[in-house]
């Protein structure tokens, strides 16, 4: 289907390539993690997941039964000798490293936290893969919040400058740094025919989709509220944020990890994954939305926080780079992903079978199909 059916063309991942391949990926009970422990299983990849347990009750995890297929370890990766350990134990092929403490009001409440598990835990990731000597291809993926953001109205390209204005943005700009400096020290491209390994990074944020239960998130604060017949609550309904679903950013991160194996020297660098200019819309655009999209009288409010942490009002990502040398672009335009992502929650709600209808999403939106509306 083309455009007028809510997706472009252009998503080709190579299924063979993935078919019993050994991946480790850290995060899997997280939202995006899980959606692509999901995926991975569709693909057939012999998964091991190292994670803490889901940080929400209930979770994406859980409702989709996303460890059933894979091997669900877990731990800590802020314990080295651990995940040094279970790293060896596996010897995975491919590694995502998507293990992070994600929220920005979090980082505010518990930012040693925060750095020790966003910084601290990339080193171990990386540092457990420079003693295991299985590993092709590692991919970290850190947060779009990474850039030094001036609000200047432009979108920032890779080679821009990290930085970060709160706890959680400035250690994801950290985490990037220690991706470089792990790369150049270790696993340099130049020096790619001696150590095998090819390092690179990506930047992905304000994703949606269904099963995200995450505290001060809007579409997950939108389904609570709905699911308990209360009007949402919005903070800074004018910020302008690059909207995504989430399975664009994973088709990038599948992408990119398949060109990293096969080619490792030429794509071991940091990418951006972002969506099309017409989807960076202000927070109010999505209260309207889904406000709409869920019906049954849902209403929405703004609220005034005099003492709110700060918060970025625009941020944006050139994704140009992926788009050329990944040949990759987003396929959903934003209105269909909150289609998506309310069709997800109705489901719940309605007591569907919720690892069936992920994958029928998962599925559809690989083959170019209509995603089934009803579980």
């Amino acid at each position: 289907m083309g455009i007028e059916a809510g997706y472009v063309e252009g998503l080709v991942i190579d299924t063979a390539s993935w078919r019993g391949r050994r991946v480790l990926l850290t995060g899997h009970t997280g939202f995006k993690g899980a959606w692509l422990s999901l995926w991975l299983q569709t693909l057939q990849a012999q998964t091991r997941g190292l994670a803490l347990d889901p940080t929400t009750s209930p979770s994406f995890f859980e409702l989709a039964k996303a460890g059933s297929g894979m091997e669900d370890l877990r731990g800590d990766i802020r314990n080295l000798d651990w995940l040094k350990s279970a790293t060896a134990e596996f010897r995975p092929e491919i590694v995502f490293h998507m293990a992070a403490q994600s929220l920005v009001r979090s980082s505010y409440a518990d930012p040693i936290g925060t750095y020790a598990t966003n910084i601290m835990g990339t080193a171990h990731v990386l540092e457990a893969v420079r003693s295991c000597g299985s590993v092709r291809a590692v991919l970290i993926i850190t947060s779009d919040k990474c850039y030094e953001n001036r609000e200047d109205g432009r979108a920032y390209a890779e080679d821009d400058a990290m930085g970060g204005y709160d706890p959680y943005s400035s250690s994801k700009g950290c985490a990037e740094l220690v991706t470089a400096a792990y790369r150049q020290s270790y696993f340099n491209p130049d020096g790619h025919a001696d150590h095998g390994v090819a390092v690179a990074s990506a930047r992905a944020g304000n994703v949606i989709g269904g099963g995200d239960w995450a505290r001060d998130r809007l579409i997950p604060d939108a389904m609570r509220a709905f699911l308990a017949k209360q009007p949402l609550v919005v903070r800074f309904p004018q910020a302008v944020r690059p909207w995504q679903h989430v399975l664009e950013p994973l088709s990038g991160y599948l992408r990119l990890a398949e060109r990293l194996y096969a080619n490792g020297p030429a794509f071991a660098q940091a990418w951006n994954f972002g969506p099309d200019a017409a989807a960076e819309k202000p927070v109010r655009y999505l209260a309207e939305r889904v406000t709409a999209l869920w019906g049954e009288q849902a209403a929405w409010v703004a609220t005034a926080e005099d003492h709110a942490p700060h918060e970025a009002h625009y941020l944006s990502l050139d994704a140009g780079k992926a788009r050329t040398l990944l040949e990759w672009r987003p396929r959903l335009h934003l209105d269909r992903a909150l289609e998506l992502t309310v069709d997800w929650y109705k489901a719940y709600r309605d007591g569907g079978n919720m690892r069936e209808f992920s994958i029928s999403q998962i599925d559809a939106y690989v083959a170019d199909k209509q995603p089934a509306l009803t579980a």
